[in-house]
């Protein structure tokens, strides 16, 4: 099932930003909606922050936190024109944020696992890094590429 139909909205942006903090800002922005606002979104992807990193390597984080006005999980997917640092081994690039409902527990672990399966994937990463729009990045998200032959 693709990615996008296990979420309510998956919303893109290519954007720069100065650190870390200024990438959750951007999430929680694109993240927010008549039920979650912003400046929630982005105290609790800090907060989720705070405990560790959720930089997972190859230049890719998925910060993630609870929306309790949600019915549905929503996500964030931003290419940075200049990769940040996340707290992570290496310098992040491309993030894709969630926001999932408080009940969503079993459900907000497959999310965050179909993302580290997606993100594996070093062709889908590179579609990523190389396209010029948002409406591309959310094509690539909405149909992948086929997994690359191992």
């Amino acid at each position: 099932m693709p990615l996008t139909d296990l979420m309510a909205a998956v919303r893109t942006r290519i954007c720069t930003a100065a650190d870390r903090d200024s990438v959750l800002l951007a999430a929680a922005q694109l993240l927010a909606c008549e039920q979650a606002n912003a400046e929630q979104l982005h105290a609790n992807l800090r907060a989720r922050e705070a405990l560790g990193s959720t930089a997972i390597g190859h230049g890719i984080a998925i910060p993630h936190g609870r929306a309790p006005a949600l019915d549905r999980p929503r996500g964030a997917l931003l290419r940075l024109e200049a990769p940040v640092d996340f707290g992570g081994d290496e310098p992040v690039d491309l993030v894709f944020a969630i926001a999932v409902p408080t009940h969503y527990t079993h459900q907000h672990l497959m999310l965050l696992s179909e993302l580290a399966e997606l993100f594996s994937e070093p062709g889908i990463r590179q579609a990523l890094r190389e396209a010029q729009t948002a409406e591309q990045l959310h094509q690539i998200i909405a149909f992948p590429p086929p997994a690359s032959a191992a």
